[in-house]
């Protein structure tokens, strides 16, 4: 079995495949060296949590466990050939396959994103936002402005983070098209993060857009525009895993149409997981807690399909929502718990250690957060 895609989807599928007695070789594609924690990364920006506790290395953690690791990416899948190639001029053969590539920046289109624009989606962009932020604090001159576009969860919690870093150096300015920051939230949730923004001094735009960017402004979809040292985009999510063929069936966004159990419709032997796949008849967050769930169901369909059994349809058990909110602070809904502050911090850290991949690494990451609180 192949999996194509080393990210919460496929790693914990591979992972959960691993526990499994009797499982068929097991070979993870995935072309980065580290795993990375998506949902810790404002964490390790603010310096709350360390690289090596949410970027494990993958040789690390498939150690011992009887999964092979390729440092590769995927170019193209021959479904009926049940063939591979990737990067690296290899052509692997395979039983069954697990799509989870997930996604990546989503620029819309809009000119100048691409070559201006700051990311957060690596630890390389963390690096990034770390030298700004220090370049404003030394710098603390007038009118200093910074622009997060993209109000949903990675805007808001990445808004609150930079504000408490920069302590007043530079305004923070959220920028959302939609009439609302955090539309899907729960709604305590979104109280609480429009509270954290406001004691910030985060300056919130809803209903507009941004038509083009340059490299220290803005330009708005009202015609205006907004004079900033540096623009960091999270608006969109773009998927674009690598061709299959023949090729299957895709929705408007271009994730993978699949059955109820995580197949794809016209290939049985392909399987999809996480953000590039699309379930029939239930839209679904794109959220790391989505792609655990699925990791789960879909490593007992692959068993199941190795051994001819009937396989199960994934269903989505709503476990709740949790935001970070600036240093030390978080908001939480779920479970029968709804707090926000420190201590919902500190339960939003304790739910994701519990989540990290492998329990020797999670074991790891515990002694080390014991250390600190001791000290």
């Amino acid at each position: 079995m192949v999996i194509v895609g080393g990210g919460f989807g496929g790693l914990y599928t591979a992972l959960a495949l691993a526990g499994k007695r009797q499982h068929p070789p097991l070979l993870l594609i995935e072309p980065n060296e580290r795993f990375l924690f998506l949902p810790l990364l404002y964490e390790l920006l603010s310096g709350e949590l360390r690289s090596w506790e949410i970027a494990p290395r993958y040789d690390t953690l498939l150690a011992g466990r009887g999964v092979a690791w390729l440092r590769d990416r995927v170019q193209s899948i021959d479904a009926d050939a049940r063939t591979l190639t990737t990067a690296g001029g290899r052509t692997l053969p395979f039983s069954r396959l697990v799509m989870a590539t997930g996604g990546d920046t989503e620029s819309f289109g809009i000119p100048g994103v691409m070559e201006h624009a700051l990311f957060f989606r690596t630890l390389h962009d963390v690096e990034k936002l770390r030298q700004l932020v220090d370049t404003l604090r030394l710098r603390r001159t007038a009118l200093q402005r910074i622009a997060v576009v993209g109000a949903g969860p990675s805007g808001v919690e990445l808004a609150c983070k930079l504000a408490d870093l920069i302590d007043g150096s530079a305004v923070v300015e959220l920028i959302e098209q939609g009439p609302t920051a955090l539309p899907q939230a729960k709604a305590f949730n979104r109280e609480q993060a429009l509270a954290a923004l406001q004691r910030r001094d985060v300056r919130l735009r809803t209903g507009l857009g941004v038509t083009a960017l340059e490299a220290q402004q803005l330009r708005l979809s009202d015609g205006s525009s907004l004079a900033v040292e540096a623009t960091v985009w999270t608006a969109g999510l773009r998927l674009n895993p690598p061709p299959i063929h023949p090729a299957p069936a895709r929705d408007s966004r271009g994730r993978l149409l699949c059955t109820p159990e995580l197949q794809l419709h016209q290939h049985p032997h392909l399987f999809a997981v996480g953000d590039v796949a699309a379930l029939p008849d239930e839209p679904l967050p794109a959220t790391a807690q989505v792609a655990f769930q699925q990791a789960d169901c879909l490593a007992d369909n692959l068993m199941r399909a190795d051994a001819g059994e009937a396989l199960k349809p994934f269903s989505f058990n709503d476990l709740g929502e949790m935001l970070s909110l600036g240093v030390g602070e978080a908001t939480l809904t779920g479970m029968g718990v709804t707090l926000a502050g420190k201590a919902a911090f500190q339960l939003r850290r304790l739910a994701y250690l519990a989540r990290l991949p492998g329990t020797p690494h999670q074991l790891r990451v515990a002694a080390g957060w014991l250390a600190d609180w001791g000290r």
